[in-house]
């Protein structure tokens, strides 16, 4: 079984944050690798990995990284598969991370989600995948219907909640 989504982060001190877009990519069956790389540290490890990719039979990318986060732009820079990047709250509470990440350059789109938002990141990999398999769009549109049922039951719980102001 040949990987579809590729997660590198910069350090396995990033693993438990990146762990929740492991398991909703195990969670809709989707082949996929985790790995450690650094722009910093290991520069022409990332150029072969984002230069094989493709090749590899990779289709989406998520990158993780804290700090300086450069990893997911310089991937970015090397393919022309789509890149997602999660900014690490490693310090300065994230925001040096997320302002790294989501201001690339003209010609090198890095899709940002939120500090940490690792879930989101594997959630966008499907929707970017489920445009071209019926099998994953049917999965997601499930997955989406799920989270409305998890709302909609929240509010019935809430209404059993008694306060002497409570209008509802």
């Amino acid at each position: 079984m040949k990987p579809k989504v590729s997660i590198i982060m910069g350090s396995t001190s990033d693993l438990p944050v990146m762990e929740k877009a492991a398991a909703l990519l195990n969670e809709f069956e989707i082949p996929f690798e985790i790995n450690a790389l650094s722009a910093h540290r290991t520069p022409r490890e990332v150029e072969v990995f984002a230069t094989n990719a493709r090749k590899n039979g990779i289709e989406v990318i998520i990158a993780a990284a804290g700090m300086a986060a450069h990893l997911p732009g310089v991937i970015a820079s090397m393919t022309t598969l789509p890149v997602i990047g999660v900014p690490i709250n490693a310090s300065l509470d994230g925001m040096d991370a997320l302002l790294a990440i989501v201001q690339m350059p003209p010609g090198i789109p890095v899709a940002t989600v939120g500090i940490n938002a690792s879930l989101n990141a594997a959630i966008l990999a499907v929707q970017m995948m489920a445009v071209s398999d019926e099998k994953l769009q049917t999965k997601l549109a499930l997955y989406k219907e799920n989270l409305k049922t998890k709302i909609v039951e929240a509010n019935e719980q809430l209404s059993k909640v008694q306060y002497t102001f409570k209008t509802n």
